[in-house]
């Protein structure tokens, strides 16, 4: 039966890997026949090819290679954005946690928890790091701000989501308040809880980019964008390659995520 079985087996494992290939070569085509079909010149598009070159190439005039500066300022980003993912990581599950036991709580504050992602970030960054005077933490809570919204959503419906029998059963076994909470609430919401989680680890690269700009931080893929931003005649590559860098950094954040959820919920199936 394990026999019959390995060739399928064997092709769902294959399945996504051919997926994200196929998806690749997709946009590297839609790419490359938008730049031939509208006769966009290097300036407004230029090749892959050529953004691949720029990587390799001197950051500027006589300095090390831009692969090695961008590397060096995505890994700045990724230390703010982290950050900023594990404080509103946990603040979105407490206040999940919290008004799916409170009603009246949840009635008083999800008005104002929606009310503040309708905000634009732009707006509040700059206010953020006034009242932080410029500080490197600001990178962080701005991260943090765009993190907690999707957790605190996802983690309230997935508290919530548990059979309304399952939670008599639990009562009827005189199982408190804090155990039906770890034992059958918290189980059932993982798999909200981890979408919500994916969704906030790209956020929270794109508030730690928007961040470094109002606060004046040069290290990070903030700062990079916006000086090749100004260089932008003379080298567009450059700057398309540190967009991508900040794509990449997202998408290893989503990556990383998601092998921890198939991780957890492997093992919570296996417990079961």
């Amino acid at each position: 039966m394990d026999i019959a079985l390995s060739p399928v087996r064997s092709a769902r494992r294959v399945a996504p890997a051919l997926a994200v290939i196929l998806i690749i070569l997709t946009l590297v085509v839609a790419w490359e026949l938008i730049k031939l079909m509208f006769n966009l010149d290097k300036r407004t598009l230029p090749h892959l090819w050529e953004i691949a070159e720029a990587f390799g190439q001197p950051s500027r005039r006589n300095g090390p290679p831009l692969i090695s500066v961008l590397i060096e300022a995505a890994l700045y980003t990724l230390r703010g954005a982290l950050l900023g993912f594990f404080i509103g990581a946990a603040l979105g599950f407490v206040l999940g946690t919290l008004f799916a036991h409170l009603p009246l709580l949840e009635r008083s504050l999800v008005p104002y928890v929606v009310a503040s992602q309708t905000v634009p970030i732009l707006a509040i960054a700059p206010m953020v790091v006034i009242w932080l005077r410029g500080s490197w933490w600001s990178v962080p809570v701005i991260a943090a701000y765009l993190t907690f919204f999707p957790v605190t959503i996802n983690t309230l419906r997935g508290m919530r989501s548990p059979d309304p029998r399952a939670v008599e059963l639990m009562g009827s076994y005189a199982a408190s308040t804090w155990q039906t909470l770890w034992k059958l609430r918290f189980p059932s919401a993982l798999p909200a809880i981890f979408t919500a989680l994916k969704i906030a680890a790209t956020a929270s690269v794109v508030g730690a980019i928007i961040a470094e700009l109002p606060s004046g931080v040069q290290q990070g893929l903030g700062g990079a964008i916006l000086n090749f931003n100004q260089y932008y005649i003379t080298g567009p590559e450059r700057l398309w390659a540190a967009i991508f860098m900040a794509a990449l950094v997202g998408i290893l954040l989503f990556v990383a995520v998601s092998a921890i959820e198939r991780i957890v919920l492997r093992n919570i199936v296996r417990g079961a």
